[in-house]
């Protein structure tokens, strides 16, 4: 960043330069106060939405919920690898107990509407970067993981409706250690014009 600050608030563009996620392990307490999380949704679900569907949802997982969630996890890594070693069951009850909010983001498309499922699966996922944005805007660190829970049946069945999936799990807190930018495409590797054949 040429020594620029990563999530520099100081200006609308400034913060949509340089917003960086972070890992969810390296997140800190406190996570936003219920009425920042309230802030954040709302401007998590202003996303482009082809038809009104709003074919997204977002669940919050409380504090008083991490046990169960991570007995669940447990449970499906059980079933997904019956031979797994402690250690990795060790490590599911730690990403159910990562510090900060979490929000499971789901896609939960309008199957037969005339508006194609993969449309509204493209508005979930502008809801999950709203709500990253959101949370930076704020002050906050957001981090959007999937991994092997998104896509259990088990997990999915217990916190999806029929026909619905997992997009990601997004927790929200503070940065533990100085951000650190990654690698991003130069601009002639994903930018092409358009030059219409003769």
């Amino acid at each position: 960043m040429n020594g620029k600050m990563l999530n520099d608030r100081s200006s609308l563009l400034s913060l949509l330069r340089t917003r960086r996620s972070a890992k969810p392990r390296s997140l800190a307490e406190p996570g936003p106060a219920a009425a920042e999380l309230d802030q954040m949704l709302e401007i998590a679900a202003r996303t482009p939405d082809h038809g009104k569907l709003h074919p997204w949802r977002f669940i919050v997982i409380g504090d008083e919920q991490r046990d169960a969630l991570g007995a669940l996890l447990r449970q499906a890594l059980s079933e997904e690898d019956p031979c797994a070693p402690i250690a990795r069951h060790t490590k599911e009850d730690e990403f159910a107990h990562y510090d900060g909010t979490l929000v499971v983001l789901v896609s939960a498309p309008v199957q037969g509407h005339k508006i194609p499922v993969w449309e509204q699966e493209l508005s979930c996922g502008a809801a999950g970067m709203n709500l990253l944005t959101a949370a930076s805007a704020l002050g906050y660190v957001g981090a959007w993981v999937t991994g092997w829970r998104a896509y259990s049946p088990l997990v999915t069945a217990a916190l999806c409706e029929p026909g619905e999936r997992i997009a990601g799990f997004i927790f929200i807190g503070r940065s533990e250690t100085e951000l650190e930018e990654r690698p991003r495409p130069a601009r002639n590797e994903v930018v092409r014009h358009w030059s219409p054949k003769a």
